[in-house]
């Protein structure tokens, strides 16, 4: 792995790639640094990096379109496929590459409430523990990224795939709000979701009968618990959905100034799913 992490690092830097995602990403958050904290005298830090995150939507594809598609195209992916590591120690290598030219901007961003401090009083556990959560959810993203670009051979298409998802987190919020709270309109949602799962173990396992044993098993579940109690499936949809706002849980410590254990593990655990789909879309075109 640390031979791929070094490749991929260095290849970031010997290209414009790399350096035009850190001037970007730091050039706003110098920007909104400015306005928000020396200007206008705001002592929290965190606020500024708030505002950053609608960045995320076109920094971060351009950093992972062309991660594993680029490999595709140009047919180096057989190289990797054949080469005596495994398809995670890969994958791995060329995430915590991403993850180091992601963290050069955060590392400069961290100079921020120091200079904060310097100026006026400042709160720099809060604002220190904002940047954590910064990392973290940049780290998700950049996952989200990896896998759209496992799944093409395009870097353009890998570009907008990742857009797209990364406007959805953006808006996730705001959609899970348009969700049915009645208990039958959850029960429907809730069997939608059901269906997507079926489909994504169907993708992964191309086993039909472990696909139709987790659809049957889970539509049992459901309508029992349904026709037990029909009253605790209002308003259960946007709940259950809710709670995977990645959105909120950064507000939490941007805006609440709160250490928000639960939500560092959805960042943690994300990132890990996010990471394992990668490997195992890699993992099925290597044995088809």
């Amino acid at each position: 792995m640390k031979a791929i992490y070094k490749r991929e690092v260095s290849s970031y830097f010997n290209s414009m790639t790399g350096w035009v995602f850190v001037a970007v990403l730091t050039f706003f958050i110098g920007i909104y640094f400015f306005v928000n904290n020396l200007f206008s005298g705001y002592p929290y830090f965190s606020v500024s990096l708030n505002s950053v995150l609608v960045v995320f939507m076109v920094v971060i594809p351009v950093l992972t379109m062309r991660s594993l598609a680029d490999e595709r195209h140009s047919k180096t992916d057989q190289l990797l496929l054949t080469a005596p590591v495994t398809i995670t120690t890969v994958v791995l290598g060329k995430y915590f590459a991403m993850l180091t030219v992601f963290a050069v901007p955060v590392a400069i961003a961290c100079l921020c409430p120091l200079i904060i401090a310097l100026n006026g009083s400042a709160f720099l556990l809060a604002d220190y523990c904002s940047i954590l959560a910064f990392f973290l959810l940049g780290a998700v993203e950049i996952a989200v990224g990896m896998l759209v670009s496992s799944l093409t051979e395009s870097q353009i298409i890998a570009a907008v795939g990742s857009f797209g998802l990364l406007l959805l987190l953006y808006l996730w919020d705001g959609l899970v709000d348009f969700l049915p709270s009645t208990a039958g309109g959850s029960l429907l949602g809730l069997a939608i979701l059901l269906a997507l799962v079926c489909f994504l173990v169907n993708a992964l396992s191309n086993n039909w009968k472990v696909t139709a044993a987790v659809l049957v098993l889970g539509a049992a579940v459901l309508t029992a618990f349904y026709l037990r109690d029909s009253g605790a499936f209002a308003g259960l949809l946007p709940d259950l959905l809710g709670r995977f706002s990645l959105l909120s849980v950064f507000n939490a410590f941007a805006l609440d100034h709160v250490f928000d254990v639960p939500g560092i593990l959805l960042y943690l655990s994300m990132s890990a799913l996010l990471v394992f789909l990668t490997v195992q879309v890699i993992q099925r075109r290597r044995w088809n």
